[in-house]
């Protein structure tokens, strides 16, 4: 039980250290003819977390839909032992008077690893965003759930010697999770955004929230 009680942590520390959300986008100024939107970031959580993105819009008559990739990474002597990726959708289903509220759903790989143990994990980040949007500045609040699904444990031989029951291998389904709200804002120039988010985490029983439970994200956008 101990064991299983210190990996569920280091689990939880997994999911609060990766917890920069996805791009951002001022609804206002896009248009039809923006095929693709570029991004890179840079946000501050347990460290410094950098990323990039890249999003295709797909064309529809019902609403503006992209379809996008991200990868996130904190800073460090070796980046790829921290990391997330995310692959998903954003859609705008309601504009009315320039209030407009989308919503993100992703599929979620991150990996975490120290001295004792390395988790990788399969999970869902689904967001929703209700904000006031014009052509050159948007603000926006956000509300969102990052679950992780199912876990793969392997812990260090060192940390092995130390505790011999350890297990490796899955575990799930439901492993842990956090919620998160915020507020977003930007200005957009061209055929360029910049925008900056932050908020507050919690985890999934509303009851407790990590040490440091703020996130916030610098961002900048290029539409080709």
């Amino acid at each position: 039980m101990k064991n299983i009680k210190i990996s569920m942590f280091i689990l939880a520390l997994m999911l609060m250290m990766n917890a920069i959300k996805a791009q951002t986008i001022n609804w206002g100024c896009l248009n039809r003819n923006d095929n693709h939107i570029l991004n890179v970031n840079a946000g501050l959580e347990y460290g410094t977390v950098f990323g990039v993105g890249y999003g295709y819009q797909i064309k529809n008559k019902l609403f503006p839909l992209f379809a996008n990739v991200e990868y996130s990474f904190a800073s460090g002597e070796n980046i790829f032992d921290d990391m997330k990726t995310k692959v998903g959708l954003q859609v705008r289903w309601v504009d009315f008077h320039n209030f407009q509220f989308s919503t993100r759903l992703h599929g979620v790989i991150r990996r975490y690893e120290n001295d004792n143990i390395r988790l990788v994990d399969f999970g869902s980040d689904l967001t929703g965003v209700l904000g006031y949007y014009r052509k050159t500045w948007f603000l926006a609040a956000e509300v969102g759930f990052d679950k992780a699904i199912i876990t793969h444990f392997k812990h260090s031989d060192a940390y092995h010697e130390q505790y011999p029951g350890a297990l490796n291998g899955w575990f799930g389904p439901t492993t842990g999770g956090n919620f998160y709200y915020g507020v977003q804002a930007g200005f957009s120039f061209g055929k360029n955004d910049v925008y900056i988010k932050a908020g507050k985490t919690l985890t999934q029983d509303f009851k407790t929230t990590p040490t440091v439970p703020i996130y916030g994200q610098l961002g900048y956008n290029v539409r080709l």
